[in-house]
């Protein structure tokens, strides 16, 4: 297996080592010298860059989380289909698995336990509602962040639910001490396997231990068919039997008796929490045992009465009377149902009008704090992005259907339309992956100018868009620029040149030579400890590479030495434990941003660069000014000064969660992916 590390992929990612092995890839700790940020780099193992099935694996993975945008799942930033080399560019995490933290455990208590089965089961939802079935959960493929927030990683055997149906190779895929008894078999699988998987890993987390154990996988497989897990409470008599209730459920070997979401488990967690010691109505514990006839015993000796003729006759009338009452209604019950046909079929009444739902009221809400993911009985579309700078950004501006409209929550779509400032408008995410018109339609839709770039790529269907730049979720402005690469479709030529190294040229002479080709040339400054000020220090495309025409080389240009000095800031985040969107400021820039940070009380790092006597960092939790201070980068070691730490205003709506941890679950952390 060749290690890439101290290689530099594409011109771009420099791989510094390597942070896991998995059973068809390789995952590396890279830096991205473009976006200047760590990321990690999922690469094919060599050996199986030949095998059609595995590719199609991996790119199966990159397809499934291209898809997804959630703040429970690791992101998706670049991937790459070459014939000698296959990667994935992720979001990098720091922290460690969820098993490990199990192993450190031992036995988890109940309030973390539901905190990190919620976070978990909301991302199933979404990659359920988009289509994705993980098929792999288990707990080595769920880190835990410094402040307890979860992602959920690897959907390397993920399937689109709408296109395939089975396994890869119509057998067991996954690790078989959290597959679904479907999966074992081989059978049909869908969304309600992953909820299976976490049934298991509920069960090991409160209880310590698997509830399957045997000396080889395929043992363990029969077990997943076969056996009766032992109930939670007899290895962990603490184990509230409502929490018990929901685990075995989420693990019914009949798919049909499971629950049938992600968001139908979150909304019994969510009766739980509010009541500890509710009871469901539900049960999971089944009599084996024939139904037994019993004979009546006689009560006491009481003579028996013996009717004379009269009452004989009266009886013999009585049993006649009975037929005739059962066929009376038997000819109701007929009629009423075929009235009942007749007024559905002539459109008489409507058949859903019972189970129909009534439209909330979203204009003037917040799509992202108080919409996404919490609506979750509702079918939603991409929102509309139009620019009005009267509205605070995110804001819903119009919905259709109405608010009040009652409608089939399942069939119906709605439809919302957003603002955003016409200042800076956000690259929308999903769109690797999609058609190349349905992605200028987007882009142009909200006032982009889009260039295309063709490419040739083998695997990949034709006109498939595989980059934009700038890439999603970055801001731009309206009527800039954002290139568009994708897969030439049939009949298309693409043009190729060679690309020339510009490394120790002035940035004025690289620009010319490489324009003169054809290339797209970006100069970016770069601080540089020994190049001089002005001097090409190295190139996104390496010399002699043949790219098609119109492909954007960055050219990286020396402006000296580092002035600034690194330090880290330290404060405590309030102890109210909920979750609240936490944003760091640097002399009034944004500079990092956490939609759902736990309020334990813990404290937290950031980490910044400066050069000056009094810079200003400041933390807005949910928009109000929380934590400030100035740092004097001139003092050795820099010192922080100034600092103050101010009382919040309690949410709209309070979260009132007596299952959240008490503790900072990870104060012991090793950074890892």
């Amino acid at each position: 297996m060749e290690s890439y590390v101290g290689k530099r992929l594409d011109g771009r990612y420099d791989i510094r080592e390597i942070i896991g092995v998995g059973g068809m890839a390789v995952v590396y700790k890279a830096y991205d010298i473009i976006d200047d940020r760590i990321v990690a780099v999922k690469v094919l193992k060599d050996e199986y860059l030949a095998n059609e099935e595995f590719r199609r694996r991996f790119k199966n993975e990159s397809k499934a989380i291209a898809v997804l945008s959630h703040p429970n799942i690791v992101r998706v930033f670049d991937v790459s289909y070459g014939e000698k080399l296959q990667y994935i560019v992720m979001e990098y995490v720091e922290g460690i698995t969820l098993k490990e933290y199990i192993e450190q455990q031992e036995v988890i208590n109940q309030k973390e336990a539901v905190y990190f089965v919620m976070q978990i089961l909301r991302a199933l939802q979404h990659a359920h509602d988009k289509g994705v079935v993980h098929r792999d959960i288990k707990p080595q493929n769920i880190m835990l962040l410094e402040n307890g927030t979860i992602r959920v990683t690897d959907f390397g055997i993920a399937r689109f639910s709408r296109s395939e149906t089975r396994t890869l190779s119509d057998s067991a895929i996954g690790s078989v001490h959290y597959i679904s008894p479907e999966q074992a078999r081989g059978d049909v699988t869908d969304d309600r396997a992953d909820l299976y998987s976490v049934g298991v890993m509920f069960y090991e987390m409160l209880t310590g231990k698997l509830p399957f154990v045997a000396d080889s996988s395929v043992s363990v497989a029969i077990m997943q068919l076969q056996n009766d897990p032992e109930l939670p409470t007899k290895v962990n008599p603490d184990i509230p039997v409502g929490l018990e209730q929901i685990i075995m459920r989420a693990m019914k070997k009949n798919v049909n008796e499971r629950y049938q979401s992600a968001a139908e488990m979150i909304l019994d967690l969510e009766e739980f929490k509010r009541n500890p010691s509710i009871r469901f109505n539900y049960s999971f514990f089944v009599d084996n045992e024939p139904t037994k006839s019993i004979k009546k015993a006689p009560v006491n000796n009481a003579p028996v009465k013996i009717e004379d003729e009269e009452d004989e006759e009266e009886e013999v009338v009585k049993n006649r009377t009975i037929p005739v009452l059962v066929g009376i209604i038997v000819a109701l019950v007929v009629a009423i149902g075929v009235l009942s046909v007749a007024a559905v079929h002539f459109g008489w009444v409507d058949i859903g009008l019972f189970s129909k739902k009534e439209v909330p009221k979203f204009v003037g809400m917040n799509y992202y704090d108080e919409i996404e993911g919490v609506y979750e009985e509702f079918n939603f579309a991409e929102p509309l992005i139009v620019n009005d700078d009267e509205k605070a950004p995110g804001t819903v501006i119009t919905q259709s259907p109405d608010a009040g409209t009652k409608i089939d929550a399942d069939k119906t779509v709605i439809q919302l339309t957003i603002a955003v400032s016409s200042e800076q408008i956000t690259i929308p995410d999903n769109l690797v992956g999609n058609d190349y018109a349905y992605v200028v339609s987007q882009l142009e839709g909200l006032g982009f100018t889009v260039k295309p770039r063709k490419v040739e790529l083998a695997g990949i269907d034709p006109g498939t868009v595989v980059k934009v730049s700038p890439s999603s979720g970055t801001m731009a402005t309206a009527g800039d620029v954002v290139t568009v690469e994708y897969n030439a479709y049939e009949g298309e030529e693409v043009e190729y040149v060679t690309v020339k190294d510009v490394t120790g040229l002035r940035a004025a002479d690289a620009k010319t030579l490489l324009t003169s080709i054809n290339l797209d040339v970006k100069i970016e400054e770069v601080f540089h400890e020994t190049i001089p000020v002005g001097i090409v220090t190295a190139q996104s495309v390496a010399d002699k590479a043949k790219v098609p025409e119109g492909t954007e080389v960055i050219v990286y240009v020396s402006k000296g030495p580092d002035p600034s000095v690194s330090t880290t800031v330290k404060f405590r985040l309030p102890g109210s434990w909920d979750l609240r969107k936490l944003e760091i400021k640097f002399n009034g820039e944004t500079i990092k941003t956490e939609e759902n940070v736990l309020m334990s009380g813990s404290s937290y790092n950031v980490e910044v660069k400066g050069y000056g006597a009094s810079d200003k960092l400041e933390a807005y939790i949910d928009g109000q000014l929380y934590y400030e201070c100035l740092i004097n980068f001139g003092s050795n070691p820099p010192n922080t000064y100034n600092e103050a730490t101010y009382s919040l205003q309690q949410p709209t709506e309070p979260v009132e969660d007596p299952t959240e941890p008490s503790s900072d679950p990870t104060s012991d952390m090793n950074t890892g992916v």
